[in-house]
């Protein structure tokens, strides 16, 4: 259990039958009446945002999530295969549990974080950056400018984005997993 005056970014608690991490706490002591902790929080396995008012000193179950570093192996059919790097136990998880990044996992990546509650996934995370090649997109032409916009280009594991016009198949480019952007040549 916790208190609602400890409330900091980052913590976990069991509430409304979730697991949700405090974004934003902020204690607030009116000048009538009692004081209380207003919070911003994150359903881990959801991502839906709640704003709660807590009273000041209330007690709230902990959650007490377990965090562990893997790398991607390979994917059978729906579901994709990660190995921690510590104990090399392998689990498989489906493309819902990954999310829309999922677009960028290629095999051998490592850095993913695989948050777990009572033995089960509740959340991944891929790297911030990932390097990719990219397998296709269209010729630059004369009188493309690097500043002008970009064109789309599909990478190696099959994902879409957009380029500079300077970029060509064969390339090495750094991808930010978060935005889907764009960042740098390798």
């Amino acid at each position: 259990m916790i208190s609602s005056n400890d409330f900091r970014p980052g913590v976990t608690i069991l509430y409304n039958n979730g697991i949700w991490q405090i974004i934003e706490a902020m204690h607030v002591k009116p000048g009538k009446g009692a004081a209380f902790v207003r919070t911003r929080m994150k359903n881990v396995e959801t991502g839906n945002v709640l704003e709660q008012t807590f009273r000041a000193a209330e007690k709230v179950p902990t959650a007490n999530i377990e965090k562990s570093e893997m790398q991607y192996l390979y994917k059978t059919s729906d579901n994709y295969t990660l190995m921690d790097n510590n104990s090399y136990e392998q689990i498989e998880v489906s493309a819902d549990q990954i999310g829309p990044p999922v677009e960028f996992l290629k095999e051998g990546l490592e850095g993913i974080l695989v948050m777990k509650f009572d033995g089960r996934v509740i959340g991944i995370d891929l790297p911030n950056t990932v390097e990719l090649e990219i397998t296709e997109t269209a010729p630059d032409e004369r009188g493309d400018t690097s500043s002008g916009g970009g064109k789309p280009a599909t990478l190696e594991t099959g994902a879409i984005i957009t380029v500079p016009f300077h970029i060509k198949v064969g390339e090495k480019i750094k991808v930010d997993t978060r935005s889907r952007k764009y960042l740098s040549r390798v």
